[in-house]
């Protein structure tokens, strides 16, 4: 499963446009990337990257190549399976665009290449996000480069602060609670909320673990994972996530996710005064006239006054096919989408997704709009999910939404909770490996 339903409001690739035959126009193997003529294949992922990103890396790569690229889209219905038989073909397509929390589980069937000895090359001496490279480093070795990321940070009507006679936004969490507290007191319609934060949304919940020094998972010395959600550490950042769950969303967002009811339509209604999102164009198609209404910042830390929470990373990252005939073509292929010049250009100036290293987060904030900032600013400090196939279990089977909102709604404390979901780790995380 694709972990990252990131709200940005790209467009579509145009399958008329972009959308060719199937196969590789090349064969054998050991081919030299500046040969010509060649043609490499290419899945995209539908609405990954706007055609004016495509035709930005296509053209670098031809002009480094002198080879041709033919890129297919690909629709999301049933991907992974398609990816599956894709890869164990004897002509399969050479470069693919996998969500980055997915690559181990492609991986670990030997369906791609391993790229380790190219890392130094391809990230050009860059540092890339670990909540991107984390999960495509398996057993330490790396089979996927990074092409974007998204991210979630806090999103807040500035008109509904302001009538709490909040102005600015908070500098830590305990400014952040007392504005909390400031708006609930300020709005007393029983359907508002002064933030909507849903019980089964992970993402957001996960970073309170993160933020404590907890984690979800542990690999030990023999290559097995161990939960480790009744740890000390991850017990403090549970505790703290439900207490502010309770407090500041409403009760009946403690069993639910983020859309039934659609948090972003709330925001947009004004039922809700706070969110944590990935992006504001989903409130816009609501509500235009929100335009200048809309602040950001990066949600506070609990453990570290004055730091931002880690965050969950959703992206892509694009992998090579194992059995591709283009192996140094399609190196050359991420190597120029993972190059500072396109970053920049195209990812971040074309389709405003968050780039792929550090040093790219810095320097992106010039070419984007001001509410931009908190999401590159909380992008700095992120967190991979498990790097083992066992890993896409646990988001397909939903048992981490159920994780937290059991925490939420007090079906179970969080002690009970944790080693429940500890037991459900242990067995999905090694049931692949």
């Amino acid at each position: 499963m694709r972990s990252r339903s990131l709200a940005v409001a790209v467009c579509g690739l145009s399958v008329a446009l972009l959308t060719a035959a199937c196969g590789s126009g090349a064969s054998g193997g050991g081919e030299d990337a500046s040969a010509a003529p060649r043609t490499l294949t290419v899945w995209l992922m539908d609405g990954d990257l706007t055609p004016d990103s495509v035709n930005a890396v296509d053209t670098a790569f031809e002009q480094a190549t002198g080879a041709k690229v033919n890129v297919q889209v690909q629709e999301w219905a049933n991907i992974n399976a398609r990816i599956s038989t894709a890869l164990a073909q004897d002509n399969p397509p050479d470069v693919i665009d996998l969500g980055n929390t997915d690559v181990p589980l492609f991986a670990a069937n030997g369906g791609l290449a391993d790229l380790t000895a190219q890392r130094a090359d391809l990230s050009a001496g860059q540092s890339w996000l670990p909540g991107l490279v984390d999960p495509a480093t398996v057993d330490g070795k790396l089979y996927a480069a990074p092409l974007f990321a998204g991210n979630r940070a806090v999103l807040y009507n500035k008109a509904g602060w302001a009538k709490a006679g909040i102005t600015a936004p908070p500098k830590d969490f305990a400014e952040f609670t007392q504005d909390l507290d400031r708006i609930k007191a300020a709005n007393t319609a029983p359907d508002f909320s002064p933030i909507y934060l849903p019980g089964q949304y992970w993402f957001a919940a996960l970073q309170f673990v993160w933020d404590a020094g907890g984690q979800l998972a542990a690999r030990d010395g023999g290559g097995k994972w161990t939960g480790q959600l009744e740890s000390p550490a991850a017990q403090q950042g549970l505790a703290a996530w439900k207490d502010f769950q309770n407090a500041y969303s409403p009760t009946a967002s403690r069993n639910v996710d983020t859309k039934s009811p659609d948090q972003a339509a709330m925001f947009a209604q004004g039922t809700t005064a706070t969110i944590v999102d990935t992006s504001i164009n989903t409130i816009l198609k609501d509500n235009p006239g929100m335009k200048d209404q809309i602040g950001t910042f990066p949600f506070p830390s609990v453990a570290q006054p004055g730091k931002d929470q880690p965050v969950f990373l959703g992206g892509s990252d694009l992998a090579i096919a194992a059995r591709s005939h283009n192996q140094k073509l399609a190196l050359a292929y991420l190597k120029a989408a993972a190059s500072p010049a396109i970053q920049s250009s195209a990812i971040v100036g074309t389709d405003h997704w968050t780039p792929v290293s550090t040093q790219l987060l810095d320097s992106a904030a010039s070419q984007l709009p001001p509410t931009s900032a908190a999401f590159l600013q909380a992008a700095h400090s992120s967190v991979g999910t498990p790097a083992t196939p066992g890993w896409a279990t646990i988001e397909s089977d939903l048992s981490i939404n159920q994780f937290f909102a059991d925490i939420a709604t007090g079906r179970k404390t969080p002690a009970q909770a944790a080693k429940d979901f500890d037991a459900h780790l242990d067995q999905a995380l090694n049931s692949a490996a």
